[in-house]
């Protein structure tokens, strides 16, 4: 089930991001706080860094390094234009997913249905006449 629960997040994670940065550039550090909010969810640049890593490679994403005032450089994360298309597929794609999931969970309970719905078996016999 860990397993199941890992590569779920993980494409979960990468919508996220593309999700974020299609609203506006990011460091990955403001993309942590920016996802996970105030969820519970356990998450940390070491999360973050190799999904940013491989959608840099795959060309979704572009950096660039900003000098801080507040320390070293930054390296911010930006959508390309194929990067802006990808999101906006897998975001159709990821609500299509998610209704299929709440309509199967809006779905009547069958098994409630069937028991609140038994109807009593009638048997029938065919009498024969033996003389």
């Amino acid at each position: 089930m860990e397993n199941k629960i890992t590569q779920l997040r993980k494409g979960i994670l990468e919508l996220a991001i593309l999700g974020c940065l299609s609203k506006e550039r990011h460091y990955g550090y403001s993309l942590v706080k920016t996802i996970s909010g105030d969820t519970e969810i356990d998450l940390t640049e070491g999360t973050i860094y190799p999904i940013l890593g491989r959608l840099a490679k795959e060309g979704l994403v572009q950096t660039e390094w900003v000098e801080s005032s507040q320390g070293p450089p930054r390296k911010y994360y930006t959508l390309t234009l194929k990067g802006e298309e990808s999101f906006r597929v897998l975001e159709q794609e990821f609500r299509k997913l998610a209704a299929i999931v709440a309509n199967a969970q809006s779905a009547p309970d069958r098994r409630a249905r069937d028991a609140g719905d038994a109807h009593p078996v009638l048997s029938v016999t065919k009498e024969t006449n033996n003389g």
